[in-house]
């Protein structure tokens, strides 16, 4: 199954790292034109020169705070305005995570820490849902896809409140997302990844478990590995191509079989 996107707008939040980074170079190696966002400029252009792109792709970086809806309504216009369509074709949000933070007993998660992690996961998917959805209205077609986790569905690996909670919500978000935008032609989806150790706050927890833990839970996952971005990227190709025009409102768990 051949999957081209030349001549697309993309959009990827959180293209610094990990998956977000896997999933901006694949859609520029396949002829998107690529905007990558996020708040570290040092990564942003290393996003930009380790990339491949192909048939006509390319990464375009910009700081963008997703948190700040001023901030992701000017960038999508920027982007709107070199679309071939008018329109960004594509929008991506992966940029979330646990900002750092770890378990602890609920009376010590301060307002800010709880608000920190949901203005990220979910305010941020809502930000650029809502900055893109007018143009993909007006052309009549669009995708939109939101990286949630498995967190969602189970007790989060990582013990923090806030983060388990914004990932359900993202997943309650783009089923109701979906039922609006239907009628225009839009598809909204979720991915729900596995655990992969692919930023630092990941990596810290996967070295807390030790080579003990860590066999334990590669043993928990039925295809006996951890996962990588490009198996995150896949999927979200797929939401995004013309395979995927009739599947809305869909979580697509992608772990492995965890």
């Amino acid at each position: 199954m051949e999957i081209g996107f030349e001549g697309k707008t993309v959009i990827v939040t959180g293209a610094v790292r990990g998956i977000g980074q896997g999933i901006a170079h694949a859609f520029a190696a396949r002829g998107a034109t690529v905007h990558a966002w996020d708040i570290l400029a040092d990564g942003l252009e290393e996003t930009r020169t380790s990339a491949a792109p192909a048939r006509g792709g390319l990464i375009v970086p910009r700081i963008v705070d997703v948190t700040d809806f001023a901030a992701v309504q000017a960038a999508v216009a920027a982007a709107e305005a070199g679309s071939a369509s008018g329109a960004v074709d594509i929008a991506v949000h992966v940029a979330g995570g646990v900002k750092g933070q770890s378990k602890r007993p609920i009376e010590e998660v301060s307002l800010e820490d709880w608000r920190g992690i949901q203005a990220v996961n979910l305010d941020g998917a809502f930000h650029l849902a809502k900055a893109a959805a007018s143009g993909m209205k007006r052309v009549e077609t669009g995708r939109i896809v939101v990286i949630s986790s498995g967190a969602a569905f189970n007790v989060s690996l990582t013990g923090i409140h806030s983060y388990g909670t914004a990932k359900s919500a993202q997943v309650g978000f783009v089923r109701q997302l979906s039922a609006e935008l239907g009628p225009f032609g839009i598809t909204v989806n979720s991915v729900a990844p596995g655990f992969m150790p692919t930023s630092p706050d990941y990596v810290r927890q996967w070295e807390s478990y030790g080579p003990e833990g860590q066999e334990a839970l590669v043993n928990r996952i039925a295809m006996r590995r951890i996962g990588r971005p490009a198996d995150i990227a896949h999927a979200v190709m797929f939401f995004a191509s013309d395979y995927a025009e009739w599947v809305t409102g869909q979580t697509l768990r992608v772990s492995g079989g965890m």
